[in-house]
């Protein structure tokens, strides 16, 4: 059976990070929002059944045939292993868990720049917070989380070429995301910086030119950003050239 994969339809968001393991492994998946006939509708069914009795709190989430999984770093550490995304070693895939936890946390702070107050809120509502926010997270959260993967990719006892084990993880595919989306979200903040993460930029380059991964971002499939996403481009968010 296909995996079902929900998110909401029109955003790459937090979909994206499973998006990018099912496509590199040539799994069979359906976006299942995307569908005609089905769309936002069935991923809300589930999120609000009366009779599953382990609805998830948002999406993503993923059906496996009867088994439901939800939040990204859960359903990555679930498909690792069976999409060979995942280190052999299993004290490693927890390794791997770890990284993809801190991921998730500076995920959180990037959708924070532009909703810092209320996330109910328009951006247009919290324009002056949000400068405030984007600021502090430019100067301060860019450098200490990237700093951190870079530290962790050059110490890698398994070579540089990957962030966990000898061999491209899913790991590797979620920070080729982060690096997309915050070059998205403020262009000028990463050309400022990016020559300080030199192992970082490799390594989304060389998964960039992964065979499965440059057909799926030549594809329809890929979603472009947007600012109803995650990783919103806001110029007066941006730092200075």
């Amino acid at each position: 059976m296909a995996y079902e994969l929900y998110y909401w339809d029109g955003i790459q968001g937090r979909g994206e990070f499973v998006r990018l393991a099912l496509e590199e492994a040539g799994a069979d998946y359906i976006d299942v929002t995307r569908q005609p006939g089905r769309g936002t509708g069935a991923m809300l069914e589930i999120m609000k059944s009366e009779a599953e009795p382990h609805i998830p709190f948002a999406p993503p989430f993923l059906k496996d045939g009867d088994l439901l999984i939800s939040h990204v770093a859960n359903i990555l550490f679930y498909l690792g292993p069976k999409l060979s995304l995942a280190p052999e070693d299993e004290s490693l895939r927890y390794v791997a868990n770890c990284l993809q936890l801190t991921i998730t946390d500076f995920v959180a702070e990037v959708h924070d720049t532009h909703h810092p107050i209320d996330v109910s809120l328009y951006y247009e509502d919290q324009k002056q917070e949000a400068k405030a926010r984007s600021a502090a997270f430019i100067r301060d959260r860019i450098p200490k989380f990237l700093g951190y993967f870079e530290r962790v990719l050059t110490r890698n006892t398994k070579g540089t070429e990957h962030m966990v084990g000898n061999a491209l993880t899913y790991v590797d595919l979620s920070l080729f995301q982060v690096i997309e989306g915050l070059t998205y979200a403020f262009p000028n903040a990463m050309a400022n910086s990016m020559a300080e993460y030199p192992a970082l930029l490799a390594l989304h380059d060389s998964v960039a030119k992964r065979p499965n991964i440059a057909r799926y971002l030549a594809s329809p499939r890929r979603l472009a950003f947007n600012e109803e996403g995650i990783f919103r481009h806001y110029p007066d968010l941006d730092a200075a050239r």
